[in-house]
């Protein structure tokens, strides 16, 4: 397959598209929710964890979809939870492969709206990046994805659906009879893909409750960084409901500057967002909150803004991830000079703080977020016949 082929049918089983009236879909469900789902379709109560607990292996364990292969469920139970339910994933329409590994799919979500999901590998680990919304309302400048408008929030099982997706492509479901294979290609999740997660707070945790089961895709909730722009208000419920670990979209040193770069600083301000990072339950030596700095030339990366950024975090178990900007087309800003980027690092460094300077990934296939799903649309209104009105 050629590094920019889009994903085929062969290559990768697409599931169908569950629509509003019909079956109702167990993926993103929570445990309590499915049981009460099979419940209602005449499940006796005796029975409904047990059953549960065998669905949910299947779908998350094991990576199954057809009722018909589970197994230890009775023939007439099978034609039951088939004549209710589905086992559905979002649709993959396009597929690439950059020369790093990194693998980049737009997906397709109810109501035909698209997102972009990214795996990246990395020695002896593999993360995914997942998006919670489609588009962003934050409108963050250097953010290609701000450069959409936000069409709606992404279900639990929609979110969840991603991790499946990626599982499959990776083919990192467990073989029947085969010794089990502890070794993990998708070894963590970070939710920093389109959209901000804490605009859709619950389904993004159920959604990485049902990644966290231990029964399941069992990741440990230091494997998963859910990253926000700053929604002070969400912060501390972040830790206490979901747990995970805590990334901010910092990128600005003064209220003026990420006013401009990230313009929910106007809601609230550096001060207010460090207030509540100080008093993050979970913040410690071994559980850090990551600062993501974009590198931007000329706007934000002088010796100034290095010491000023050291001074504002002190107090706070970080480090600084140091982002070089990903241009993309029309970008109004230019990426850091590599000397530029080193000099900042070790401002940082030198004050106490881990500073690592993030390799681009995927540059040969449009990694920048939201930059697969503007080509899709550039290319279906280029492709749309001249007698048709846009709606």
């Amino acid at each position: 397959m050629s590094a920019t082929a889009p994903i085929t049918q062969d290559v990768l089983t697409l599931p169908r598209k569950l629509s509003d009236e019909g079956p109702v879909n167990l993926v993103g469900l929570t445990r309590d929710a499915m049981q009460a789902a099979l419940i209602a379709v005449g499940t006796p109560e005796r029975q409904a964890r047990m059953r549960t607990s065998q669905i949910w292996a299947w779908i998350y364990e094991r990576g199954v979809r057809d009722f018909d292969q589970m197994t230890n469920l009775a023939k007439p139970y099978r034609a039951l939870l088939a004549e209710h339910f589905a086992v559905g994933l979002p649709q993959v329409v396009e597929r690439h492969v950059s020369a790093d590994g990194t693998r980049k799919y737009l997906v397709r979500i109810t109501g035909g709206h698209e997102v972009e999901t990214v795996y990246i590998p990395d020695e002896g680990r593999g993360t995914l990046c997942i998006s919670s919304q489609v588009g962003c309302t934050l409108t963050c400048s250097f953010c290609h994805t701000g450069t959409q408008r936000l069409v709606r929030n992404l279900t639990a099982g929609e979110i969840v659906g991603q991790i499946l997706l990626a599982r499959d492509d990776l083919d990192e479901w467990p073989v029947p009879g085969a010794p089990k294979d502890e070794t993990r290609l998708l070894s963590n999740i970070v939710l920093m893909g389109m959209g901000e997660p804490l605009y859709n707070f619950e389904a993004v945790r159920d959604a990485m409750k049902i990644a966290m089961d231990p029964e399941g895709i069992s990741l440990s909730r230091r494997r998963i960084t859910l990253s926000t722009s700053g929604v002070v208000p969400e912060i501390a419920r972040t830790a206490e409901e979901i747990g995970c670990l805590l990334a901010v979209s910092f990128h600005a040193t003064t209220d003026a500057v990420r006013d401009k770069l990230v313009p929910i600083n106007k809601k609230w301000n550096i001060a207010t967002l460090l207030d509540a990072l100080r008093s993050y339950p979970n913040a410690s030596n071994s559980e850090r909150i990551t600062f993501e700095y974009v590198m931007l030339k000329d706007v934000n990366d002088s010796d100034d803004d290095a010491r000023r950024l050291v001074d504002l975090i002190h107090g706070i178990p970080a480090k600084i991830n140091l982002i070089p900007f990903n241009e993309w087309p029309g970008a109004p800003y230019q990426r850091s000079s590599n000397n530029r980027i080193r000099a900042f690092a070790d401002i940082i460094y030198k004050a106490g703080y881990a500073s690592p300077i993030r390799t681009p990934r995927g540059e040969d296939i449009m990694a920048a977020c939201g930059q697969l799903k503007s080509e899709s649309e550039r290319i279906r209104k280029v492709r749309k016949p001249a007698g048709d009105i846009a709606v």
